[in-house]
Formats: C-alpha cells, sequence, structure tokens
C-alpha cells in the first residue's frame, strides 16, 4: 500500500508496473515518425530523451544510496522534473544555460548533444560521462569538473552550462544581463543568435530577485532593447514545504508584461518539447523574452532527509506518482510502436547498473585536501599582468589612440590643464578607460543623460554613445544582474550604484552571485566587473541615511572582492585603473567606493589652499604611478616619529588636519590611508604603526563590525605589540542635519584619541 512518503523502492517498483502494463497502439510509427498526432517528436527523438530521463532518475536512487552510508553530500534530485530533458532537445549545445537544481534530465540531454567523451576510451558513451560529472559532484570529489568538489553544481565550460548555487532564483538578474551582452557583444563567446536559457522553481517567482529579472526584462523589451532570453519555470506545486497556490504561479507569470507566456505539461515529453521548440524558435528569431511554464511533480521529496509525511497528503503523493515522466515517455514509445515494455524496463536496468558502477568508481577519488587548495580560484591575483594591463592601455591611448583621446576630451587634454577634484578625476579616468578598452560599458541610474547626481559621469554618454554610457532602471538589483551577465559575455561592465544605502538590498547579487561565480567555476567562467559606488558620510547640505551610509560591513565580509576607497584625487585615477586591469586580467569583482563628501572638495588645511586637488597622469605617467592592489599610501608630518595614524576615505582629510596640529605642537605623526578595504594592506599597517609604537585607527564606519575591528586584528596577527586607540562612528544609522555629528567622528575626537595615546 502507498505510504505517504515516495521512498525510492517505492518509485522503482510503480514505474516497473507502470510500464509492464503498457500495451501498443493501434497505430504503429516508425521510428522516424512522430510519436503522435500533432508533435514533431520523433520516436528515435524521444528514445534519446527516455535515456536521459533514466539517467537522472538513476542519479537520484545513486545519491540517496550513498547518502546511506555517509558517502554522498547532496540529495536534492530532478525526480519528477524529467521532463527538462525536452527543453534541453529544443535548445542548441551552444545556447548558454543556468540551471537550477532539478536539471539533470537537461545536462544529461546537453551532454548527447555535444558528445561528451571520457579520458578513457572505454568511457565514450555521453551520458556515462554526465553521469560521472553529477556523482562526482556528489561525493565532493574534486576531479569535478565544474566545482571540483565545492558544491554539487550542474555546470561544464564545454557544454556552455554555467554553473549557479542559487536556490531562490537569484541567478535570474544574470540571465537578464547575459541576454543583453549575447545581443550586445558582437565578441561574445556564443554565436550571433545563440539565446540564454535559465531555470527556476515556481516559489522562486515570488523571490526579490526573480521579480526583479522579470521586471527587467520587460522593460528593456519595451524600449526596444533586444534581449534573447528564455526563462523556463518547472512547476512541482511545492516551494519546499509550502504549497503553492492553485493559480498562482501561471497567473503572476502570465501578467509579466514584455514577457511571451507559454505553458505546456512538463510531464508529457512530447508536448513539453513542442511547447520548448515554440518558445525556443521564437526567442531565437524574435531576440525577445519569454517564460516557459510547465507543470511537473516533486517525486521523493525535496531531499533526502526530508520528512514528506509533515506537509504532503497521500492523495498528493499518489496523484505526483501517477504523473511520473519517465512512465509517461515509456507510454509514449509502447503506444508509438517505437520500443516494448520489456525493452524499456532491460534499458532501466541497464542505465541503472552503469550508474550505480560510476557511483562506486567515484567514491574513492580524492576530495579537496587544504584550505588553501579550497580557496584558490576565489580570487587569483596576477600583478605583473595587471600592471602589465595598464602599461598596454597607456600605450595604446599615447599611440594609435591618441587622436581619439584628443577628440573624446574636446581637444584639452586632463594633464594638460590645472589640477582636478576627485570627481573630476574619476571622469577623466573613465573616459580613458572607455577610450582603452572597447569592451567596457558604463551603466547605472542617472549616469548617461544626467551625467550622475554629483555630475562624476557628465559627457561620457556624449562622448561614447548609448551603446557604451546609458541609463538603466532604477533597482539595484537589475544593474549588478546586468552587470553579472554582461561580463559573462565578455564585456566589462562598470555599474554605478548612486548611493550605498541603495546597495544593501542588491547585496547578493555580489555575494552569492559574483563572488561564487569563479569559486565554483574554477575560473572556468568569470563575471569582471568594477562597480563605482557613491558613498560613505559627510554630506553637508543632504543628509539622512539613504545618502550618508557608513556601513561596508558586508562588502568586507565577500571573498575575494577588492573594495577600494579613494580619498584622494593623487590616488583615485590610479586606483580605478588597477580595479579595471584586475578585472580585465583576473576576472576580478571590484567595489570602488568613492566618498561622496570628497567629490568636489578642493582645500584641505585652509579655504583657498586647493591641496587637495591633485594634476591628472597622461598616459606616459601611468605604469610609473601604477598602484597594485592592496599597498597603502603614508603621509609623514613633522618627525613622523611619535604616531602613527590608521584611516580611510573621510578620515584621510580629518586625520591630516589634526596631524599638522599636533606637528605645530612638536608631534610628528605619519598618517596612512589604507585605500584598501579588502584586502586589506596588512603588512603596510603592521610596518607603519611598529615606526612609533602607537597607533590611533580613525574609523569612519561603526564601531561593532566596522573596518577597525579589521585592522586591530591585522596589526595583532602581525604582531605588533604597541598602544592602540580606535575611533569609531556610534553603532548608529546617520541622522539628518547637524545630529549626525553626535554620532560620526570628527577632527575633535581625532585629537583626543592622538593626545591621550602620546601622553602614554
Amino acid at each position: 500500500m502507498l505510504g505517504r512518503v515516495t521512498t525510492p523502492q517505492n518509485l522503482d517498483e510503480r514505474f516497473r508496473d507502470a510500464v509492464s502494463a503498457l500495451q501498443p497502439g493501434e497505430q504503429r510509427r516508425t521510428p522516424d515518425e512522430p510519436v503522435r498526432d500533432g508533435s514533431a517528436l520523433t520516436g528515435v527523438q524521444a528514445r534519446e530523451l527516455f535515456d536521459a530521463q533514466l539517467a537522472s532518475r538513476h542519479l537520484d536512487l545513486a545519491a540517496r544510496w550513498l547518502r546511506s552510508f555517509n558517502e554522498g553530500f547532496y540529495t536534492i534530485g530532478s525526480s519528477g522534473h524529467e521532463g527538462n530533458a525536452a527543453v534541453a532537445a529544443a535548445l542548441r549545445p551552444d545556447d548558454p544555460a543556468l540551471l537550477h537544481y532539478r536539471s539533470g534530465a537537461f545536462y544529461c540531454v546537453r551532454a548527447f548533444q555535444a558528445g561528451l567523451e571520457g579520458d578513457a576510451e572505454s568511457d565514450k558513451d555521453p551520458l556515462v560521462e554526465a553521469a560521472r560529472d553529477v556523482l562526482r559532484g556528489v561525493v565532493a570529489s574534486a576531479a569535478e569538473p565544474i566545482a571540483g568538489g565545492r558544491h554539487k553544481v550542474f555546470g561544464r565550460a564545454d557544454l556552455q552550462v554555467i554553473p549557479t548555487t542559487s536556490t531562490i532564483a537569484s541567478h535570474l538578474p544574470r540571465a537578464v544581463g547575459l541576454a543583453f551582452g549575447i545581443a550586445r557583444n558582437p565578441q561574445a563567446p556564443w554565436p550571433d543568435d545563440a539565446l540564454a536559457v535559465a531555470s527556476f522553481g515556481d516559489a522562486s517567482v515570488n523571490h526579490a530577485s526573480a521579480t526583479a529579472a522579470f521586471n527587467a526584462a520587460g522593460w528593456y523589451d519595451h524600449r526596444g532593447q533586444r534581449l534573447p532570453l528564455l526563462l523556463i519555470c518547472e512547476d512541482n506545486g511545492y516551494g519546499i514545504s509550502v504549497p503553492s497556490p492553485e493559480g498562482w504561479t501561471a497567473a503572476t507569470l502570465r501578467a509579466r508584461p514584455g514577457i511571451r507566456y507559454l505553458a505546456a505539461d512538463g510531464c508529457d515529453v512530447a508536448a513539453t518539447y513542442d511547447a520548448a521548440r515554440e518558445a525556443v524558435d521564437w526567442v531565437r528569431e524574435q531576440r525577445r523574452p519569454a517564460v516557459l511554464h510547465l507543470t511537473m511533480v516533486r517525486l521523493m521529496g525535496h531531499a533526502g532527509a526530508d520528512a514528506e509525511i509533515a506537509y504532503r497528503p497521500a492523495e498528493d503523493i499518489a496523484r505526483d506518482l501517477a504523473r511520473d515522466p519517465l512512465a509517461g515517455t515509456a507510454r509514449l514509445l509502447v503506444e508509438s510502436g517505437s520500443a516494448t515494455p520489456e525493452e524499456l524496463i532491460a534499458r532501466y536496468d541497464e542505465v541503472g547498473w552503469q550508474v550505480r558502477k560510476v557511483a562506486e568508481e567515484v567514491l574513492g577519488e580524492a576530495k579537496l585536501a587544504t584550505a588553501g587548495e579550497i580557496v584558490a580560484p576565489l580570487a587569483p591575483r596576477r600583478p605583473l599582468r595587471a600592471a602589465r594591463g595598464v602599461a598596454d592601455a597607456a600605450d595604446r591611448a599615447a599611440g594609435p589612440g591618441a587622436a581619439a583621446r584628443l577628440q573624446a576630451f574636446g581637444g584639452r587634454l586632463p594633464e594638460h590643464g590645472g589640477p582636478l577634484t576627485l570627481a573630476q578625476t574619476i571622469n577623466a579616468t573613465l573616459t580613458d578607460a572607455l577610450l582603452s578598452e572597447p569592451g567596457a560599458i558604463l551603466f547605472g541610474e542617472d549616469v548617461a543623460v544626467k551625467g550622475g547626481v554629483y555630475g562624476v559621469t557628465k559627457n561620457l554618454h556624449d562622448r561614447f554613445g548609448a551603446d557604451r554610457v546609458f541609463d538603466t532602471l532604477l533597482d539595484e538589483t537589475s544593474i549588478l544582474g546586468l552587470a553579472l551577465g554582461t561580463g559573462l559575455a565578455g564585456l566589462l561592465p562598470i555599474p554605478e550604484i548612486q548611493y550605498l544605502a541603495y546597495l544593501h538590498n542588491a547585496e547578493d547579487q555580489l555575494r552569492g552571485e559574483a563572488a561564487t561565480m569563479g569559486f565554483f567555476s574554477r575560473g572556468a567562467f568569470r563575471n569582471p566587473m568594477v562597480v563605482r559606488v557613491a558613498g560613505l558620510a559627510y554630506q553637508q547640505s543632504f543628509g539622512g541615511h539613504f545618502h550618508n551610509d557608513n556601513s561596508v560591513a558586508v562588502l568586507r565580509d565577500i571573498p575575494g572582492l577588492v573594495l577600494a576607497v579613494p580619498a584622494r584625487p593623487a590616488d583615485a585615477a590610479a586606483m580605478l585603473r588597477s580595479c579595471l586591469a584586475a578585472a580585465a586580467v583576473d576576472g576580478s569583482v571590484c567595489v570602488f567606493l568613492e566618498p561622496i563628501a570628497l567629490y568636489h572638495t578642493r582645500d584641505l588645511y585652509e579655504q583657498g589652499d586647493n591641496e587637495w586637488l591633485a594634476p591628472y597622469a597622461g598616459p606616459g605617467d601611468w605604469p610609473g604611478g601604477h598602484m597594485p592592489i592592496g599597498r597603502a599610501r603614508t603621509y609623514p608630518v613633522g618627525s613622523a616619529d611619535d604616531l602613527t595614524i590608521l584611516t580611510f576615505g573621510n578620515g584621510v582629510r580629518m586625520s591630516l588636519r589634526v596631524a599638522a596640529r599636533l606637528a605645530a605642537q612638536g608631534y610628528g605623526s605619519r598618517v596612512v590611508d589604507l585605500r584598501w578595504l579588502s584586502p586589506l594592506p596588512a603588512a603596510d599597517l603592521v610596518r607603519e604603526a611598529s615606526a612609533t609604537g602607537r597607533v590611533l585607527i580613525v574609523d569612519e564606519t561603526r564601531r561593532s563590525g566596522g573596518v577597525g575591528e579589521g585592522i586591530l586584528a591585522a596589526l595583532v596577527d602581525g604582531g605588533f605589540v604597541g598602544a592602540a586607540r580606535r575611533i569609531a562612528s556610534a553603532d548608529s544609522l546617520v541622522p539628518l542635519g547637524p545630529a549626525a555629528q553626535h554620532v560620526l567622528i570628527g577632527e575633535d575626537a581625532i585629537t583626543q584619541g592622538a593626545h591621550a595615546l602620546l601622553a602614554r
């Protein structure tokens, strides 16, 4: 009798019983004919898809077998979703795909399409090799072809399957960006008529990232932007343990403007294939987005230890078993005369034996053995190549690109003018970047027509046109998703987030998508980008938390991410060029955090001194002025023997002013601008701290979770044994108006902290 949990044994027995009971149909068809009237799926194709479905099913069974003796570490399976094999068959193997975790059959078909081969002569069966890939992920084998044992994901570079670890559709904004990049970049690593495909579960339509992606796709379509994107919603009626309301998924997908809606029974391989072909052909020809809604079932629960008895009625499980897609494909084959029940059961057993054999083989493969081995793909740093990239850009700017450069700057090169502010320096550097990097694109809210809120991107749209510099919709998740996808497509995106506070609702696009790509693909795929963010506090005339955010903890917590904070115009250009070179050379994800309050600052010590300005370096000076990631700058004041001040951003200007007053009192200081908050310039900090034995940390972020905590830890780890004191902003959001002065650090607090240390 059917229980309330679908076990592997029960599923196996039900499949055998269902296939054994099948009877040939009245009309016998040849293998090259459609399996039924009105369908384009032939008997030959159906047999191939059936094999892929069988392999996927047996992969689930093998994963649970491995888990039974603690040798398998991932059991979320594809059982009930094997209809996605037909979607893969409707696509081309060179259509890049972002697959969610129930895509076993899709992956097997893609392997078959590409003729995936093993290393040994005896291992030439693509389905066997696809099974080996997946099972290596299940057992966390270091030989797994995409993540190398770091996670069980569907991905392989030569299959154009881009890995994603998302369980909440956070990969969908990337998919929009990927389609945008395919349409925009003729040098993308895929054919001009390729399309981007991404699959997700029905519950994910409710996630903010999915909503953002649907909205962005429709928005671009509304504006006439070509977007060859196919989204596949695989709807099994459950989000882990929460049933989806009847009709909700269809209603919400149908309501998306600018996205064509198609639907099919995902348990019927012929219906799925026909709908998928219609969707694929339409997207490929029209270069417009579509969503294919497939109704499916979930067999054997959500995961291996999933106690379905707590939330799934027995009648629901019985209904799902009756719709088993494997049994459905078998029915088509038998009724069309393409196979007999005995042949199909024999093939089921044969594939099962092959998969189990592979499972036994991968059991003994080596696992990741050291921390260094695990983190190696996170943030590859090739500083010599990055420096060479800066030098090459300089050569192009001074040589073949000299005339275009002169024209872009309106006949007046910035290095021939007077000293520039921070905002002017960044603008000039972006101009040079767009000139020297043909694949660079700059986008965000108000960056084009308006030139940015603070004028930092002024004239760039006029200089380079709407293909290179353009405004986006007002949604940070979509902006970062656009960067993620266009980076995959071979471009060098430079997105702008208008304010630091606005970044927080889109942080996972950096944490869960950008930072994971190199890690889970061992560098096979990368999403280079330099995210410009206007942020930090101390605006005098435009206050409040949303425009004066001093929280960077979440950015410093993202493994591999580069976080740069230029305080002075003298550093900004070289730092930005370093970030762009690291992105281009190493695929780095960089955040370039620009202190708003210093954008237009001109003076340092007194009004009219213009000491905060700096001349712009011409191309001939770029190589010599190259600034490697993770190096600080020290400003000696007076004798520089008595006190070391470690700071960044707005703290640099305040600390230099305090240091000048201390020098007048006979105390020498060295003000160290970190410049890089991740990775911290730890060696520089320890060296400069040890030079005086007294360290004052001036941290404009919050006392709890702020940068100062990391600086203190770096000093301790580096063996510093002198005196240290920390000045940090209060654990508070930044209030409006003059009240902000009560929670942010100021020169008085820095002075008091300095004297307290000097008195010791």
